[in-house]
């Protein structure tokens, strides 16, 4: 649930970019770090480990002026893709209110979106939270790659692993060129705001 300042009239929200190891997470939230200039509110922490880019999280609060008075602001973080930190990103879930999963569109990488998305409702659940109910976007990153003539997973595809049941607002993307990065942003702030003004009744 949102953390509702009612003294300083702020409405915190925060919003979590999850899936496996090396799927552009991070690079996602550096394009818009770079690209939201005039919204991002402070400095991106970020801290690296071996073999993952991600140990704890990204932090970039970003403004979106007023709803009823109230400052929003969005907090976005990052988890840890690799297996090993699964009570790291269990620990990022935390009060969550919106979520990007952002799939690898590389062939090899098929079954570790597959796991990610389990282990994402899972860690969902043990918060008492629904999958099915939460605002979720998900992002089929790295498209850019067939045209490389590296393998990558028919979009068709992808959307019958992730989100057949999901049925949840999906975006093709290059967070590297940046493309549908923003699109995927918008409508997971979109949804995770309508779902806040639900939980308020406003």
């Amino acid at each position: 649930m949102a953390n509702i300042n009612l003294k300083q009239r702020e409405i915190e929200v925060k919003v979590v970019y999850y899936g496996p190891g090396r799927c552009g997470k991070t690079t996602n939230l550096e394009y818009i770090f770079r690209s939201f200039r005039k919204q991002v509110t402070g400095e991106m922490v970020s801290a690296q480990t071996e073999g993952d880019r991600t140990l704890f999280f990204d932090f970039l609060p970003m403004g979106l002026g007023k709803i009823k008075g109230y400052d929003v602001r969005v907090h976005l973080y990052t988890v840890p893709g690799q297996v090993k930190y699964s009570s790291t990103r269990k620990m990022v879930l935390r009060e969550v209110d919106g979520v990007v999963f952002v799939a690898d569109s590389l062939v090899v990488r098929r079954e570790k979106n597959i796991l990610s998305l389990k282990d994402l409702h899972q860690n969902l659940k043990e918060y008492g939270l629904s999958i099915t109910k939460i605002p979720l976007v998900i992002q089929h990153n790295k498209r850019d790659l067939g045209e490389q003539n590296i393998p990558i997973l028919p979009l068709k595809q992808m959307e019958h692993d992730l989100n057949r049941q999901l049925k949840a607002p999906s975006f093709p993307a290059s967070a590297v060129k940046g493309e549908g990065v923003g699109p995927t942003l918008k409508m997971c702030i979109k949804l995770t705001l309508q779902s806040l003004k639900k939980q308020m009744g406003w």
